[in-house]
């Protein structure tokens, strides 16, 4: 099981709506690929500027697959990527 944690910020604040809208089609989208347990995008409540991305994929082939999928070939890399910063945080589950 791989989990992926990713922090982007939003480097206009104009386009922190446009951002939101894209990351909630992006992962209406991705979590009907095959291999995706769980893709949850998240916004602070503190910065509105700050969103968390939290990814479950069975496999690397799956998440090989996704990164050449729709939500991730016409919804993340061509309009969210050039919005913001990214910090991806690959991660082990403890517990």
């Amino acid at each position: 099981m791989l989990h992926l944690n990713i922090l982007l910020t939003v480097t206009q604040p104009d386009d922190i709506g446009k951002v939101r809208e894209l990351l909630a089609e992006q992962a209406r989208l991705s979590r009907m690929e095959p291999g995706c347990v769980a893709f949850r995008v998240t916004q602070s409540n503190n910065d509105p500027a700050l969103f968390f991305l939290y990814e479950e994929w069975t496999d690397q082939a799956k998440l090989d697959d996704h990164r050449k999928a729709t939500a991730y070939t016409t919804i993340y890399a061509p309009q969210v990527l050039p919005l913001v910063t990214r910090v991806p945080h690959p991660s082990t589950l403890v517990g």
